[in-house]
């Protein structure tokens, strides 16, 4: 079992930086893989970033490609999603989520079906 608890996000304007975090608790968190997913109103939840466990690979969309970071503390069981010049329409929930990857350290998905655990979102608001 993985537990997930994002925090971080809040009320921006637009062209300022957040940093997303999301805490793990178990003992798979060192052997998953582990996604960022953002979901708008009245919207399909949609892939975001992720990184392997090694951290050695990471990917992102492109709507977010050049002005996000995601990485990841094995010491403090927390992966991070930084975010620079923000957009209105970066405006979403934002959640983490793991994939439980044991044989695979550089393996990572934008599926969110593949995912085994998911945090319960922080809200990430950007005014324009």
């Amino acid at each position: 079992q993985l537990q997930l608890v994002e925090s971080g996000g809040g009320l921006v304007q637009a062209g300022g930086s957040l940093r997303l975090s999301c805490a793990a608790s178990g003992r798979t968190f060192s052997r998953s893989a582990m996604g960022w997913f953002r979901q708008a109103p009245g919207k399909e939840r949609e892939f975001v970033a992720a990184i392997s466990w090694s951290g050695g690979i990471t990917y992102y969309t492109d709507s977010v490609k050049g002005r996000s970071t995601v990485s990841r503390d094995s010491a403090k069981n927390t992966v991070y999603l930084q975010m620079h010049s923000l957009k209105p329409e970066d405006t979403a929930v934002y959640y983490c989520a793991a994939d439980y990857q044991p044989y695979s350290s550089m393996a990572v998905t934008t599926t969110a079906i593949e995912y085994d655990y998911w945090g319960q979102g922080t809200q990430v608001t950007v005014s324009s």
